[in-house]
């Protein structure tokens, strides 16, 4: 299908509107926040809508779109446009890519696949989670020829970690953004309240189970239980999680009923999925692994950003995990310019966290941005009508920033720079 130009979708909404039929996906940000909140069971809305802490970060992530102006140009002309940008030799129509959510399944069953199809339709590159529910090789078979670039959760086990790359080397993956941000997992009052983790009833896990390292890891019992571990209770409730991971985990629950190997399976990612000691160090050794371009995704930091290049880095992805992991961070697109002044174009410097409409996507690449990735909002779509949902938030973003662009004057990316904005 592809992206359709804005005045012409535009105009189909308005016609389809003298019949009285209306858009399912609603436009605004906030509206469409609550209509997935309604599809959503209580575990799922706080896992994808939540934030560490108080969640003051999220909310600061959205006041600094507020507190950026746009300066509008009026009748530059702009009969020709062409919002295309190229990444590592990549072409992109538009400078967006859909970022990486863990356990999209908590939305709908086989979510990573619907999102995959819908990024092959509209022609926006989807960035495979480390924490998906559907192997990688799969949802790239879904994409057919589209871009895809895989995400990278470093393990406790560097064999785990080069053999995900060497799948997403293999399975056509343009990139490895390694997120540095999540060692350890965020205290999130909303989880933490219902005492709900996805990982725990073997969701999220799909990347490993399908790993050819980490099941000979589980074939040497490494995923037995560790002494001293606390465990549940035996409830009911208990014993329902217990069937709910067996028909979670590859082969379905009558396959799994007397087998131990989906709890063994989860005690193993539990153990060794994250790294707290990971360091840059550690950066250098997979630049020598691998010949895709790597990406360092959660950098807030001038230094660190330094650190990132120095370390071999082809790019990084300036991200507070969308106030998910450290309550009181920065917003991500206030430590944009003091990055972007750190490391000078052409370097690839990515945004993400607090993307939610055209005009965000404009004032962060006014403000030093390459890219932007989407989060959220197409999960919202994703729970409000499927494949549907998601490519109707992507044309929505894109169409509203389309628009905005050529309003203030712009036709293409070079043109929207510092010039257009004014921090209020």
């Amino acid at each position: 299908m592809g992206y359709i130009e804005a005045t012409r979708r535009q105009k189909a909404i308005f016609l389809t509107g003298m019949s009285g039929r209306r858009a399912v996906v609603p436009f605004h940000a906030n509206e469409l926040r609550e209509a997935a909140k309604k599809r959503l069971s209580k575990q799922a809305w706080a896992y994808l809508a939540g934030g560490a802490g108080d969640e003051l970060t999220m909310a600061a992530n959205r006041d600094a779109f507020s507190k950026v102006a746009i300066l509008p140009h009026v009748m530059r002309g702009d009969a020709s446009i062409d919002f295309s940008t190229q990444l590592f030799g990549q072409n992109l129509v538009f400078p967006l890519l859909l970022a990486p959510i863990g356990v999209l399944d908590l939305v709908c069953p086989e979510a990573d696949r619907v999102v995959a199809r819908a990024c092959r339709n509209v022609g926006v590159p989807f960035i495979f989670s480390n924490q998906a529910g559907t192997p990688m090789e799969i949802c790239a078979q879904d994409m057919g020829p589209a871009q895809r670039w895989f995400q990278l959760y470093w393990s406790k086990s560097d064999e785990l970690v080069l053999s995900l790359v060497r799948r997403a080397e293999a399975c056509g993956c343009g990139a490895i953004v390694l997120t540095v941000d999540t060692t350890l997992l965020g205290w999130r009052n909303r989880d933490l309240k219902l005492g709900y983790l996805p990982f725990l009833r073997g969701m999220g896990i799909a990347q490993y189970t399908s790993d050819p390292v980490f099941t000979a890891l589980l074939d040497k019992g490494e995923g037995a239980a560790i002494s001293g571990t606390p465990r549940p209770g035996v409830t009911l409730h208990t014993i329902g999680n217990l069937l709910r991971l067996k028909a979670n985990y590859p082969g379905g629950i009558f396959k799994n009923l007397l087998r131990k190997t989906p709890l063994e399976a989860v005690r193993l990612f539990v153990n060794i999925y994250s790294n707290p000691a990971l360091s840059w160090e550690q950066v250098r050794w997979l630049r020598q692994q691998t010949t895709l371009p790597i990406l360092i995704k959660g950098i807030l930091r001038a230094d660190d950003a330094h650190k990132a290049v120095d370390a071999g880095a082809d790019g990084i992805v300036v991200s507070n995990h969308g106030g998910r992991q450290v309550d009181g961070a920065i917003p991500a697109l206030d430590a944009l310019a003091a990055i972007r002044k750190a490391v000078s174009k052409p370097y690839p410097v990515l945004l993400d966290s607090g993307i939610r409409s055209g005009s965000d996507l404009f004032k962060a690449l006014a403000l030093g941005a390459d890219a932007v990735l989407l989060g959220r909002p197409y999960a919202y779509g994703l729970a409000i009508a499927g494949q549907q949902g998601v490519e109707t938030v992507i044309q929505n973003l894109l169409n509203d920033f389309e628009l905005t662009a050529r309003l203030a004057g712009c036709s293409k990316v070079s043109e929207i720079d510092t010039d257009m904005v004014l921090r209020t």
